[in-house]
Order: C-alpha cells, then structure tokens, then sequence
C-alpha cells in the first residue's frame, strides 16, 4: 500500500500539482482546501507526512501546524511558502515544523524533502520502542543467591556501577551475564538512560557493523534510507555486546577505535560522530586464549577488561538452587496469575545433584516447564527426571554413582537427550538448554570429529 501524504492548500490548481508529482513518485496525495478539514482527514488517514500552505483563508499554516503536534507531535509537517518569505518558514520551524520548500520548486526536491520527513518519522518511532523496550532497566534485575561468591558478586557489582569504566563479564552460557549486565546499568548514573544490547554471534559480519555503526542511504545493496547503529542511538546510555569474542578482526578494529576515540563513522560516510556510550561485553569464552590463539585482538582485550566480572557456574553455587528454583517458580506465579509450586524433597535433592551443563538458564526452563506440566502444588522427582537424564531413586545407582562421572559426559548426555526431545531441532535444543545456538553446534561438530556422537547428529 502507497504511503499517504496529506496536501494541502487552498488553491486547486497547487494541490493538483504537488499531489501529481507526489503520485508519480509512488505516494498516495490526499488532499485538503482547508484548515478543518485537513484535522478531519489526519484523524481518519493517518498520513506518514503533511505538506500545507503558510497562507491560507480562516486557519493559517502556522494555527494548522500547531494543531496538528497535538494530534501527532510526532507528525513531520513541511510547509510551502512563497519566495521572500523565509521569515514566516523560519517561525514554523520554530513551532515544529520539519522543513520548508519556497514556490516555485522542483518535482524532485518536494520527494526528496517527504522522503526526508518520512525517515525522520520513522527514527523517532523506533528511538520511542527502543526506549519501551528498555524502561525496565532501570529497574535492577534479581541477583538471587546467599553463596560466598555471590555475596561477594553483588559488592562488586555495586563498586563497577558506579563507574563509567568499560565492563567485561565472563562465564559459561546461561549463568546470568545479561541480568548482571543490566543490574550493572541499573545502579549507574545513566540508569535514567536508555540500554540497549546486541548479539554479536547472532548477525554476519556486514549486517553487525551496519547495527553497530548505523550506514548512509545507498551505502550498499538494500540501504535504502539512512539507519542510525546502536552506538548512536546509546548516546549517553549503555550499549550491551553479547558474545564479543565472535565479532570478526575487521569489525574489532573499529570497535577498537570507539572505546579509545569514542568516535565513529556510520558504514558509507567519512564524517565522524563523538558518542557517549558505556560498553558492557559479555562472552562465555577465555578472551585471553582467543588472544593467544590471534583470533581476538589483544590491545581490545585490554580496553575491554577495564572492569572484569567473572560469573561462576551453577555447579559451583549449589547452596543457591533452593532460592533460585523457589524465585523461578514464583515469577511463574505471578505472571500467570495464580499459587506458586514447589519442589518436594526428593525433587530437590535430584536438582542439587544435577551438574547443570545449562547454568541458571537451563534450571529456569526446568522449573517452567515442571510447573506447566505438574497438575498439582507439588512437583515430584519422578516428574523432573526425564529432563534431567539422572534415575529419579537417590538412595543408590546411577545416582549414587553422579559425582564419579566426568561432567563432560553428563553434559554431553543431557544435550543428546534433549537434541532427540525435540526431533533435532538445534534452536529448540539450545533455547531449553540455555545455550546460544552457536554454542552447541560447536560442542556437537567437536565430538563428530572425536567420534563420541552419530555424524548424523
């Protein structure tokens, strides 16, 4: 459907003519001869953009223009105005309006000055969800545990808050890096301000730097309007990199530029932009091998592990998973509307002696799907074994024989079982696992090459 421009004017000749042009140019012109009924027919159309007349009988462009920021503040207005008559286009910029275009024009310099108005319009709308989407950051995430390592996270926590120093958080897949991230931004002082993330394994080298740096309008195939990155739409707040260690050396390079010169150049544009943003990273890798091995840079490294948090796996806190299966099963509660369940002994005795290859997250899509499927209050051992890939009698067995295995093994064992749960299906697979998909491909493609499961996997 063509995107509607509202016209209007009180001579029929001019909305004939700037409704043709706007036509031929791929809109749909809908246009007014008055003030009222221009309000009328943004209320019922909802046009992307509006071109009026300054002068005009009864209601005026500058009163239309005011009227309609109330409708739609975010509505772009251009006005046309005669020649000589900067003055009156200058105090509609004043009031609000986008742009002004002096008559007579050219066809091409109105489209180019809507499709102008039109790109404006859509970066204040996707500024407004990008900040939606982030206003429970300033609320600080749950950091749920009382174990010695955990006492001690949260102190440290507390202390990087409140610097503005560059934040490297490491640890295995699903232990919580993004809740610590975000608890990092939450006692900052630009908690007020927006966060936003990106998952740096999860895009192509070329679409990364175009969401991390943003690119001009025809800066390559398919750029076909500017698009800020999200180091320019942080400006002041908190830019959240997940999975750093997969970006590539090119990429690195640039990256590396920013946190020294805080400066950047969005792909296609020599003009360079001074940003105010704090990086938080995050990887389930040992940057420091990586650096070892020349796949990550190592004068990046050090720019990023300015402040270091490292997070210990859940095997390492087992005095935290009564309290954490307890919050998880609560939140349930309370999303859904009703009382919370728990675990019965046995239940939880199978839980504590569970390595938890899956971390935090792995334990969190557990006591989810027990809650869902367990018809009463109480969720049993029996219930939560098949999930857990461990005999539901803890009195002796393969249970009793738990601590002896290799956690390799047992980690190996659950992702098999777990990939046959869902017909392989590795998204799925790594969504219930807590893992990145990319995490798991790598674990199965390394033991295809050490023959320790089917090719076929």
């Amino acid at each position: 459907m063509a995107t509607k421009i509202l016209v209007i004017d009180d001579k029929q000749m001019m909305r004939d003519s700037v409704g043709g042009t706007l036509q031929r140019a791929g809109f749909q012109p809908i246009a007014a001869g008055d003030g009222e009924s221009a309000l009328a027919l943004t209320a019922r159309h909802q046009p992307a953009a509006v071109i009026t007349d300054l002068k005009m009988p009864e209601m005026d462009g500058l009163e239309l223009l005011s009227r309609l920021r109330q409708q739609d503040d975010q509505l772009p207005v251009v006005v046309m105005t005669a020649y000589g008559s900067v003055e009156a286009a200058v105090t509609a910029m004043k009031q609000g309006a986008f742009d002004f275009i002096q008559k007579p024009f050219e066809g091409d310099e109105l489209v180019m000055t809507i499709r102008r108005a039109i790109e404006h319009r859509h970066l204040l709308k996707e500024n407004e969800a990008l900040k939606t989407s982030t206003d429970s950051t300033t609320q600080a995430p749950a950091l749920v545990g009382r174990s010695p390592v955990m006492r001690t996270l949260a102190s440290q926590i507390q202390q990087i808050a409140l610097s503005s120093g560059t934040v490297l958080i490491s640890g295995e897949s699903g232990t919580g890096k993004e809740v610590v991230a975000r608890t990092v931004h939450a006692h900052s002082p630009r908690r007020s301000r927006i966060m936003l993330s990106l998952n740096c394994a999860a895009l192509s080298s070329n679409l990364l730097e175009s969401e991390l740096f943003g690119h001009e309008k025809g800066a390559f195939t398919g750029a076909d309007s500017l698009r800020k990155g999200r180091f320019e739409l942080a400006d002041g707040g908190t830019l959240l990199l997940d999975e750093i260690s997969e970006i590539t050396p090119q990429l690195q390079a640039k990256l590396l530029r920013v946190l020294q010169e805080r400066q950047f150049e969005r792909v296609g544009s020599s003009l360079s932009m001074e940003i105010d943003v704090r990086v938080i990273a995050t990887t389930n890798r040992d940057l420091e091998k990586c650096v070892q091995d020349d796949t990550f840079r190592q004068d990046l490294f050090y720019r990023l592990n300015v402040l270091p948090i490292h997070l210990p796996p859940l095997r390492q806190r087992v005095e935290d998973l009564p309290l954490l299966a307890e919050h998880f099963l609560t939140q349930l509660a309370l999303r859904e509307g009703r009382e919370a369940k728990r675990f019965d002994p046995d239940a939880m005795k199978l839980i504590k002696q569970y390595p938890w290859p899956g971390n935090v997250r792995e334990l969190q899509n557990i006591c989810e799907r027990a809650s869902v499927l367990t018809k009463g209050q109480v969720i049993t051992a029996p219930a939560i074994e098949p999930w857990l890939g461990t005999p539901a009698t803890l009195g002796g067995g393969a249970s009793a024989q738990l601590g002896l295995r290799r956690l390799e093994d047992l980690e190996r064992e659950q992702i098999l079982h777990t990939l046959e749960q869902f017909n392989g299906n590795r998204q799925r697979t790594a969504v219930s696992l807590g893992i990145g998909v990319r995490t798991l491909g790598l674990k199965l493609k390394k033991w295809k090459e050490q023959s320790l499961v089917p090719q076929a996997v």
